[in-house]
Order: C-alpha cells, then structure tokens, then sequence
C-alpha cells in the first residue's frame, strides 16, 4: 500500500503596510545661498541704504514758519514775495493773513501769534513799538490814493461829481490808514482853487458804507453796492477791467512800515522775510504791483 505524500503547510507571511502616520517625518537639509543670490541681496541692500541717504541730504536742515500779518492792501504783492522767500529757502513756510492794519494791530495786542508786522501806515506800527510789542518800523513801500467806479455806466464821472446828492459813496472807517487819507484828502479838495468850501462834507454826506479794510471798499463798488469808492492806486489796478479809475490829485501819500514782532518764534527767520521785502527783489516785486 502506498503512503499519501505529505505536503508541507507554510504558514502564509503577513504583508506590512506603514500609514503616513507610521513614517518618520524628515526635514529637507538647508539649502545654502547661491552666489547669484548673495549678490541679489548685497545690491538691494546698498540700494535701500542709498536711497536713504539720498533723501536724508535732500532734506532741508530745519524747517521755517514765518506767520506774516499784513494790511490787505499788499495781498498780491506779499503773496508774490512769499513766493519768491519760500522758493529762495527751501523748507520755509510763510503763512499770510491780511485784513484791515488796525484789525492786525489789535491781534498783536491781544497776543495773536505773529512773527511780521506790515502795516499800511507808520502810525499803528510806531504804536505797537512804544508798547514793546514791535522792533523798530522801516518804511518799505509807498502808495496813493484813486477814486474807482464801476466799469459799466456809472454815475459818477469826475471827482466833482461825488459831492451830488444821492450819490453813494463808499470808503475806510476812521481807523483805517485808507480811511484817514481820504479824510485828508478831502480837506485838500475842498480847499480854494480846488473843487472849493464844503466839498469834503458834501461828499461825507453821501457815504453810505464805512469799511474795515479797503479791499471791502473795492469789493463794493466792482459787486456794484456803491457809486463810487476811494481805495489805493495799487487796489484800482488789482481790479482790472472791472472798475473805472478816477484819479486824486492830492499829495496825500501812504507810507507802509514793516517789522518784527516782539517774541516771534523765530526772530531770525522773521528778519529774513523783512531783509527781501526791503531788498531789490523785493521792491522790485512791490513795484510791479504798483507801490513805489
């Protein structure tokens, strides 16, 4: 009888599978820097260090505010020369404020910080420098008196006209420089030889307005509020076309003085300004604008 073969039993291998989980996290080894990017970085750094430096240099050594009070009368030849400093000195600020000269004067008393004082006479600037509140005035500019009346058809056509009945004129108050030469004025006018006695109250009696400033004045008379109004050579030509200009054959001159005010936050670059007003350049700039 034959035996059955024996046949061998293996016993089956058990496959193992490793999860993510079961594997061992490994980092990539640091990369070094190429040359190309070393170089890369060394040119951005000198750049930006370059740049800096550059706008350091560029920038002015300290800044100037200089905060300039003056009459309205000098509008646009202050802003031309204010122009014309802050362009000679980079870094510096003028800050203009204009209004009627007793109106400034008054501010300063009260303390309004301001660093110049330009006035449209010498009597508020000497006033300002008894109390202590004002470095010694210099006259800068010279100015005139003009009648102007609208551009249209008007009712005054020569300065004898000013003295008819319903006329309205229009001029500075009492305290205004402005006001106190056409006050003079007036009196000029009505003396013999001239358009004679009782001229300067005929016209008084016609004004209707007393303004604070004598851009107000002009203002009027260009909107048409008024006749005519008496106003600065310099005004008359700022308005152009929009008045007619009659002139006043008086030797009532403006005289305008400007100077440093008492503590100014910067008594160096307040002196500045004032140095180009009383300058060529600066003359030169008031002379364009009709001042002498």
């Amino acid at each position: 009888m034959t035996r059955p073969l024996a046949v061998a039993h293996r016993r089956p291998r058990t496959l193992s599978f490793r999860g993510a989980s079961s594997r061992r996290a490994t980092r990539d080894p640091p990369t070094r820097p190429t040359r190309s990017r070393v170089l890369r970085l060394t040119l951005v750094t000198a750049l930006v260090q370059a740049a800096t430096l550059t706008g350091l240099a560029a920038r002015p050594a300290s800044a100037e505010t200089v905060r300039v009070f003056a009459a309205s009368s000098l509008t646009e030849a202050f802003r031309e020369i204010a122009a014309a400093h802050e362009a000679a000195r980079p870094g510096t600020k003028v800050e203009l404020s204009f209004a009627g000269t007793q109106v400034l004067r008054t501010q300063i008393e009260q303390g309004a910080p301001a660093d110049v004082f330009a006035s449209a006479d010498l009597a508020h600037s000497e006033a300002l420098a008894r109390a202590g509140l004002l470095a010694t005035p210099r006259t800068f500019a010279r100015n005139a008196l003009a009648v102007v009346v609208p551009a249209g058809p008007a009712r005054v056509a020569s300065l004898a006209d000013l003295a008819r009945p319903g006329v309205r004129v229009v001029v500075a108050g009492p305290a205004v420089p402005a006001g106190r030469y056409t006050v003079e004025a007036l009196r000029r006018l009505a003396a013999p030889g001239s358009l004679g006695p009782g001229f300067d109250a005929r016209v008084r009696a016609n004004v209707v307005s007393e303004e604070t400033n004598v851009r107000a004045v002009l203002s009027k008379v260009v909107l048409g509020e008024a006749d005519a109004g008496f106003v600065y050579q310099t005004d008359a030509a700022s308005a152009g076309a929009r008045v007619r200009v009659l002139e006043v054959p008086s030797s009532v001159v403006a005289e305008y003085s400007i100077g440093v005010v008492s503590g100014a936050a910067d008594a160096a670059a307040a002196e500045a300004f004032v140095g180009l007003v009383l300058a060529e350049r600066g003359q030169a700039i008031l002379r364009r604008h009709g001042f002498r």
